[in-house]
Formats: structure tokens, C-alpha cells, sequence
């Protein structure tokens, strides 16, 4: 697995196969993973472990998945959590989400689809623990603070940087003014939305990006990346 650093799982399922098998094939990967029976046993394991991402079933003894995922989202760090469920009910999928879990699978599922959901999270969360991270045309290397353009470096101020990896990292989702403020300047941000126009421009400026197919702007609802 590519990154110096080992990505720390908690697999919290109360069905033992499972956490045998996922086990396996976690560690097998490259990841250190710790595993949880229960509930209460889950929020015991996350607290000492800190793990990078908990994948965490619904339904399980002392305490559910969904109360589960609230206390750790509460409790604040940047974790990521994967909900999984016998069940493909919309409102189940709904309240895992309210809750603050960032994917959700339903069983039964192939392990090639949860690797793909692992790493989809790590590109968001935490692009550190990869190293480089290569999506279309862009290379970003979070340890350098470098991004690569089809394979040459671009001069990049700070703010420039955060609001590219933040388009590259959310290709083909349509991102507003707010989204990208909040996300990029900060909830504290005062200044006026128009500042995103200014980078933006700047950047399909050192992109190459004249005609606007790489930064698409969709009038009345903000930006999208569309990589090739």
C-alpha cells in the first residue's frame, strides 16, 4: 500500500465471519486494522486505537451503528465512517448520513467495492497517508504541497493549492460559491464570494484552461471539475 504511514481501521460487526474475513483481506492490503463486536466495544477500540476510518455495522448489540457513528462524529477528529446494513432502506441510508457517516454499503458486497470506498475516503480525508495521490491528469502530493499537472509541477500559491485539491478531489460534483468558501477560506471567511471568481480565473489561467472544459461553470450553481 502506497504512504509511509500504516491507515489505522476499526471493523466493528457483531457477525464473527465477517470480521474474519474483512480482517484478512484488510491486513492483507496493508492496512492495521482492530476489530469490535459490539457497540460499546466499538467506541472503547475507537477511542485508544484513533483510528483513519471505522467501518461500522447497523445493527449490533449494547449499542446500535447509528448511535454508534453520532457519539464518534461528537466526540470531533477527523475520522471517516462507513455504514454498513442488511438493509437498503432510503431512510436508513438517510439517517446514517444525518448522523455524519461519510459512505454507506449494503450488504452483501464484494471487498474490491469496499477497498474502492476506502480509498475514495482517504483521497478526501486524509490525502497525507498516500503520499501522491493520482486522479485524471493531476498528481497531488500532500507532503510536498505540490500538484502536478500532467506531469509538470504548477507554481501555485497556498490558496491556490487548497482550492485546486479541492476541485480535483471533488471532480464531477457541482460545488458552489458557499461549498468552496466554507471548505477552502473557512467558515470565518468575511470577504465577498467573488474572490472564488478571481482564483478560478487564475487557475484555468496556469491550466491552459481557455475554454473552460477542465473548471465548467454552471451559471446560478457554481463550479464543477470535469477531468478527462
Amino acid at each position: 500500500m502506497a504512504g509511509e504511514k500504516k491507515v489505522k481501521i476499526l471493523l466493528a460487526d457483531d457477525e464473527p465471519t465477517i470480521l474474519q474475513f474483512l480482517d484478512l483481506g484488510l491486513t492483507g492490503e496493508g492496512y492495521e486494522v482492530r476489530l469490535a463486536a459490539n457497540g460499546t466495544e466499538a467506541l472503547r477500540e475507537a477511542e485508544q486505537f484513533r483510528p483513519h476510518i471505522v467501518i461500522l455495522d447497523i445493527m449490533m448489540p449494547e449499542m446500535n451503528g447509528f448511535d454508534v457513528c453520532r457519539r464518534l462524529k461528537e466526540h470531533g477528529g477527523n475520522v471517516a465512517i462507513i455504514m454498513l446494513s442488511a438493509k437498503d432502506a432510503v431512510e436508513d441510508r438517510v439517517t446514517g448520513l444525518t448522523l455524519g457517516a461519510d459512505d454507506y454499503l449494503v450488504k452483501p458486497f464484494s471487498f474490491e467495492e469496499l477497498l474502492a470506498r476506502i480509498q475514495a475516503r482517504l483521497r478526501n480525508q486524509f490525502p497525507n497517508l498516500l503520499g501522491g495521490v493520482e486522479i485524471g491528469p493531476f498528481r497531488i502530493d500532500e507532503r510536498r504541497g505540490e500538484m502536478l499537472y500532467r506531469s509538470e509541477a504548477l507554481s501555485l500559491s497556498p490558496t491556490e493549492y487548497g482550492l485546486l485539491k479541492f476541485l480535483v478531489l471533488n471532480h464531477g460534483i457541482v460545488l458552489s460559491k458557499t461549498k468552496i468558501l466554507d471548505s477552502v477560506w473557512g467558515y470565518q471567511f468575511g470577504g465577498e464570494e467573488n474572490i472564488v471568481e478571481v482564483y478560478i480565473r487564475s487557475l484555468r489561467e496556469k491550466l491552459g484552461d481557455k475554454e473552460h472544459r477542465l473548471i465548467r461553470t454552471l451559471r446560478g450553481a457554481g463550479y464543477r471539475m470535469d477531468l478527462p
